[in-house]
């Protein structure tokens, strides 16, 4: 129980110790760092001051100061035991950092950068430090550069209109194109293309199709959107060098379109001739196939006749229409007339029609196997 009570209160004597402010030299101050409330602007090529001050004004004179990037914490300038520490800054900064120290003893310090480049650009910290207490501040620095002005020149004709391009370099940040006519009318553009040097300077190319013959001078300007500065170009459009409507062009369209109907309208018409054609080939087809049927049968019918012992001759006639009006041609085929035999046969006249077997009878005959009745020839075997 002593052990425990003699921890707490050596805990309670360690708290104590740490709320207590340290001594250095006798006592120690606590500040504020501050910097510029906006952004500091620098040409390109130019210079630039990156301040910070302490609140409350004390002497900076015997603190550490270091200003470094902010994202990769990098160091731009070090002062540290009243001297520039020039071991740890940055190769592209070497030789271009300075301390402006004429107020350090007023809590008023600068780092001085010269011969901006466009790499300068973007976030800071500047970091006070006295002993064990230390402050920072953020910084941003806007790095802005005009170019060379616009060159404009005509390309040729596109979409019915002419179109012009435009074309800057070395600006910085990424420029702002704009087009207009002496009205003041901006037109939009077509393209754009951006695209960036080893320095980090962008080169714009920026095309516009122009439409309006009566425009005539057409201007391209390049804007700074940091600076507000811009440099601009015209150029004058000569109105024959839009592409005029020409009347053959009008006919030819006419044409094309009147052809184009009577394309589809022969298509249209071959096509149903074609079906029908086919349509006639495949009832022929039907008719060759009953008739070699048909054939086929009359042909056993006579092969049964003759294995039965009628003795009878088929003879080919030629056959009328009929009743005395049909067709003569290789389907019809007549029985004549036979002498009568041990069978009995008589007179026989008939008619055999292709796509179909049909007998037509005019005299009674009686045959082995066969009778008429009614002018329809039966077998009743």
């Amino acid at each position: 129980m002593e052990d425990f009570s003699l921890g707490s209160g050596l805990c309670h004597l360690t708290i104590l110790l740490l709320l207590l402010p340290l001594p250095t030299g006798g006592s120690t101050e606590k500040f504020r760092v501050t910097g510029p409330l906006h952004p500091i602007v620098a040409v390109l090529g130019g210079e630039a001051v990156l301040p910070c001050s302490l609140f409350p004004a004390v002497s900076a004179e015997d603190m550490e100061l270091r200003w470094f990037r902010s994202k990769s914490l990098e160091a731009v300038f070090v002062y540290q035991n009243r001297q520039e520490q020039k071991e740890e800054l940055m190769a592209p900064y070497a030789g271009r950092t300075s301390l402006v120290g004429d107020l350090l003893n007023q809590g008023y310090a600068a780092v001085h950068i010269q011969r901006v480049q466009a790499s300068d650009n973007g976030l800071y910290t500047c970091f006070f430090r006295k002993g064990h207490f230390y402050e920072e501040a953020g910084l941003e620095l806007k790095v802005a550069g005009v170019g060379s002005a616009p060159q404009v020149r005509i390309t040729g004709p596109e979409e019915d209109g002419v179109r012009v391009v435009c074309t800057a370099s070395g600006w910085f940040p990424k420029p702002q194109v704009q087009w207009r006519c002496l009205s003041g009318e901006k037109f939009l553009v077509l393209s754009e293309v951006y695209t960036q040097d080893a320095e980090g300077l962008f080169s714009v190319e920026a095309a516009l199709v122009v439409r309006d013959s009566s425009v005539g001078n057409v201007t391209c300007s390049i804007l700074n959107p940091v600076l507000g500065q811009e440099k601009a170009m015209a150029i004058f459009i000569p109105e024959p060098f839009f592409p005029q409507a020409s009347p053959w062009k009008v006919a030819f369209s006419v044409s094309l379109t009147v052809l184009v109907i009577l394309l589809l309208g022969a298509g249209c018409y071959t096509k149903r001739q074609h079906s029908m054609k086919m349509q006639v080939r495949g009832e022929k087809e039907t008719l060759c196939q009953t008739s070699e049927q048909d054939r086929q049968t009359k042909e056993e019918v006579l092969k049964d006749a003759g294995k039965a012992g009628q003795g009878s001759r088929l003879v080919n006639v030629a056959a009328g229409a009929e009743r005395e009006e049909l067709t003569t041609g290789p389907e019809s085929r007549a029985l004549g007339k036979s002498q009568s035999r041990a069978g009995g046969w008589g007179d026989l006249g008939g008619q055999l029609e292709l796509g179909r077997l049909r007998w037509v009878c005019s005299w009674n005959v009686f045959a082995r196997g066969y009778t008429q009745r009614g002018g329809i020839c039966e077998s009743f075997s």
